[in-house]
């Protein structure tokens, strides 16, 4: 186990909600905070919307349900973070609007030993982590979607962040969360999205240079290769506005053409079209 028993997390959308769902199926009392009032209402209405959804399928009992549901508040008040021993930053990947909170984070927190993490997918964690008067206490912490469901968590200290930081944050995520870390330079990209982000922009070239449609595409990968899902539906479970912020992230810091958002990518961006979360990406969804 760990001495982190009281989380917080800023931002309730599909990320900041999973990561709340798992520390309180876990057993900790959390604390999420959203931009305002109806942020916050809305966030609370995806949580328990996952939970009833994980109870539907057998993955946890109805007891469980309403133990996690009570564990977790959601507000607008930053404050609310104030006695928190770990908080996880999982607002938009948005590198202003990231540094903005931590910015207005760092005066909240006042324990000495609060671990300040963010959940960013790409952004290097040092640039983060200097806009606190406590880089040494922050860390990359990143999670996957849907969080309950994927076991996956990268670890990124930066050249400031601590050992003990990193020691602590490990154990919550592997003794408390029961999860899986692999750990990695504070890069852009980390791991997984270096891998897997110029995978997903060479298909959407694909569909730009008329070389296969988006079903032949996606169809090709799952059946050639085995793969769950094709890689255009995987940017748009991802979310192309996302897609497109992380590829912006790589490109700036590595300045290799693998990484530049393909024009088609940002004109749908622009359109509209992020993918499940609006609805239509490179597929159409059910709205319910």
């Amino acid at each position: 186990m760990t001495d982190i028993e009281r989380v917080g997390v800023i931002g309730c959308g599909l990320m900041g909600a999973g990561i709340a769902e798992v520390c309180a199926r876990a057993g900790l009392p959390v604390t999420v905070v959203e931009r305002d009032a109806q942020a916050a209402r809305s966030g609370r209405l995806r949580v328990t919307r996952s939970l009833d959804r994980a109870a539907a399928h057998g993955r946890i009992d109805a007891g469980a349900r309403e133990a996690a549901a009570a564990l977790i508040t959601v507000t607008d008040q930053l404050e609310a973070l104030h006695d928190r021993d770990l908080v996880v930053e999982a607002v938009a990947e948005d590198e202003r609007l990231k540094l903005d909170v931590f910015t207005r984070l760092d005066p909240v927190v006042t324990g000495e030993h609060t671990v300040l993490a963010t959940n960013t997918s790409s952004i290097p964690v040092i640039r983060l982590a200097t806009a606190t008067s406590r880089p040494e206490r922050v860390v990359g912490v990143h999670f996957f979607n849907p969080v309950p469901v994927l076991r996956l968590v990268e670890l990124v200290p930066s050249l400031l962040t601590s050992p003990t930081t990193t020691a602590r944050a490990q154990t919550f995520v592997t003794g408390t969360l029961g999860k899986e870390v692999v750990r990695t330079r504070d890069k852009a990209g980390f791991v997984v999205n270096a891998l897997l982000v110029p995978y997903l922009l060479a298909a959407v070239r694909m569909v730009e240079s008329g070389s296969a449609s988006v079903e032949d595409i996606d169809r090709g990968m799952v059946l050639g290769c085995a793969h769950p899902l094709g890689p255009l539906a995987l940017t748009d479970l991802i979310g192309l506005d996302t897609t497109r912020a992380i590829a912006e992230s790589l490109y700036t810091e590595f300045r290799e053409p693998q990484y530049a958002p393909p024009p088609l990518l940002s004109r749908m961006v622009e359109a509209g079209l992020l993918g499940r979360k609006s609805g239509r990406g490179f597929h159409t969804y059910d709205e319910r």
